[in-house]
């Protein structure tokens, strides 16, 4: 989990300034309205956040971590992008049309580029020679040459381009447009030479340090895509929580960040393992992250709240059980020739150590418990370690839904649950919506067929089972019978079908009608008084859907 901690003392002969602890933890910084992507410089003395809302752009003194300039740009900002060299970055401006070229050594706008309608995002290739620019309410790229700041041409991509990423070697574009594609360009000719099947509305995406794998996050699937560039083929696909925004690798590319702006998280995914590892909370609404070079710590961009916050990274996964186990990865200074680490009083298993990093096998504890390094320079604390004790299950509402699977958020209660990392109804991934420590709020996804299910909820202190979610067919009416009664009302009707045990409602003419549940093929209802004669549909509304079948008023006779 994500806390607000005191800064941490640095080991015994190091200086502050060369250990992450030394850096603030959990700091917020307050900057523009409805921040969104950040950008480090290449030495990572400041970022640049691009304030969507208010069409400005905040620069963070990293050593300070407070705002020191704010600028104007254009109107819809939607993203910022930083070139090589450090010296400039491209601000877009969908509601203009333009790229703003900022020169970071004044912080001011220093040329517009028009680059075409609803731009979006931008790539600068490994020389800076050129940028390119997603134009989010069309179908194109627009390639900037960034010596003369001109459009030299468009590319042709999927519909609504919008994240863009350049390989590490210069040689492909990646982009995700939300029409289900990634588009593979060749840099040299600027023409699309693969088009790749992503998940449900692709958006954004982060590239490994060796071009070998794009990650792709989908925002209509809640998960990641890997993509194998040497093939351009989808050949991984992992789950993450809703409203998958954003994505930044670890400087060694072991661990992948998704800011998840529905349940105010971040999932941490092991790149090797290709499974979601922790899921840290974060602040309102994260979209934008940005890992610092030494791998120490990251910035969040908390949308809602109008705010950066600063994430420790130096305990990764900083949450397991207390039976121990947890695989861990420190990161720091230093940290050649390990001796010991030790989480509180317990010694930990190391299986690997280089100078900026030492991965080891937790042991059993309780609590939250300082992490601590010894090398032959000291002894220091590099992050804080919480034991998670194992989930309980009480309680789920609704109980049924459709087999197709609903946006009906479903409430699971219990204990434990903070940090939840995936739920399962079956081998069916729901989506996590909303997580504290006595429930989970998730959303439901489609499943092979009808039946019950095993709920499985699974967090970092282990997974706990014991509820029963039933997924239900679509229901049908074969019959109803008596098929005619009085207008009056009060007729004792038979209505016969299949997959009724789960009804939720019926109706006579949109009127609800008293029901009873007999069997799965069977539910009396009274007719409700009808203002008018004729044939009306009598509707079953259960989770699964409904079906009508029909029921004639007729007037009573008189005088």
């Amino acid at each position: 989990m994500f806390a607000y901690t005191s800064q941490p003392p640095a080991p015994a002969g190091v200086r502050d300034s060369e250990l992450l602890a030394a850096f603030a933890a959990g700091t917020v910084i307050p900057v523009g309205n409805t921040p969104g992507s950040i950008v480090l410089t290449p030495d990572a003395a400041r970022a640049y956040v691009g304030n969507r809302g208010s069409d400005t752009v905040s620069v963070i003194d990293t050593a300070t971590d407070t705002v020191t300039d704010t600028i104007p740009t254009g109107a819809g900002l939607g993203g910022v992008a930083i070139s090589p060299d450090g010296t400039r970055v491209y601000a877009t401006a969908a509601g203009d049309g333009l790229v703003n070229v900022i020169d970071t050594a004044t912080n001011t706008v220093v040329a517009d580029i028009p680059v075409g309608a609803g731009a979006t995002l931008v790539a600068f290739t490994p020389d800076g020679t050129r940028a390119y620019v997603t134009l989010q309410t069309t179908n194109l790229v627009s390639v900037v040459d960034t010596a003369t700041n001109t459009v030299t041409g468009t590319v042709t991509v999927g519909t609504g381009p919008t994240g863009v990423v350049v390989t590490p070697d210069g040689t492909r574009a990646y982009v995700a447009s939300f029409s289900g594609s990634v588009s593979a360009i060749d840099t040299a000719t600027n023409t699309v030479v693969a088009t790749i099947i992503a998940g449900d509305v692709p958006i954004l995406l982060a590239v490994s340090s060796d071009g070998s794998r794009v990650y792709v996050t989908n925002a209509g699937s809640s998960s990641v895509s890997v993509i194998d560039t040497a093939t351009n083929t989808t050949t991984d696909t992992i789950g993450v929580s809703a409203m998958p925004r954003f994505l930044a690798l670890s400087p060694d590319g072991s661990h992948l960040y998704v800011a998840n702006s529905g349940p105010d998280t971040v999932s941490v995914i092991d790149t090797a393992a290709r499974t979601v590892v922790e899921n840290i909370g974060v602040g309102d609404g994260p979209l934008g992250i940005a890992v610092f070079p030494d791998g120490t710590r990251a910035y969040v961009s908390d949308s809602n709240a109008g705010t950066v916050e600063v994430m420790v990274t130096t305990v990764i996964p900083d949450q397991g059980s207390t039976a121990g186990g947890t695989t861990v990865t420190l990161t720091g200074h230093h940290l050649a020739n390990a001796s010991a680490v030790h989480f509180g009083a317990a010694q930990a298993v190391i299986t690997a150590n280089t100078a900026t990093s030492v991965t080891v096998t937790a042991p059993a504890g309780s609590g939250a418990v300082p992490v601590t390094v010894t090398t032959p320079g000291g002894t220091g604390t590099l992050g804080t370690f919480y034991y998670r004790p194992v989930p309980a299950l009480t309680g789920i509402s609704p109980a049924a839904g459709p087999v197709s699977g609903s946006d009906q958020e479903i409430v699971i209660t219990g204990h434990n649950l903070a940090g939840a990392i995936d739920v399962y109804f079956g081998t069916t991934r729901a989506v996590i919506q909303s997580v504290s420590d006595t429930q989970v709020t998730v959303r439901a996804g489609g499943a092979p067929a009808p039946g019950g299910v095993a709920v499985t909820v699974i967090t970092s202190g282990g997974s706990a089972t014991g509820l029963t979610y039933t997924y239900v067919g679509q229901s049908t009416v074969t019959s109803v019978s008596p098929g005619t009664g009085p207008t009056s009302g009060g007729t004792g009707v038979t209505i016969t079908g299949t997959g009724l045990s789960h009804t939720d409602q019926v109706t006579f003419h949109g009127i609800p009608a008293p029901f009873a549940v007999i069997s799965d093929t069977t539910v009396t209802a009274s007719s409700p008084p009808s203002a008018t004669e004729g044939t009306f549909d009598v509707t079953v509304t259960g989770p699964g859907g409904t079906s009508s079948g029909s029921f004639t008023y007729v007037s009573e006779p008189g005088v």
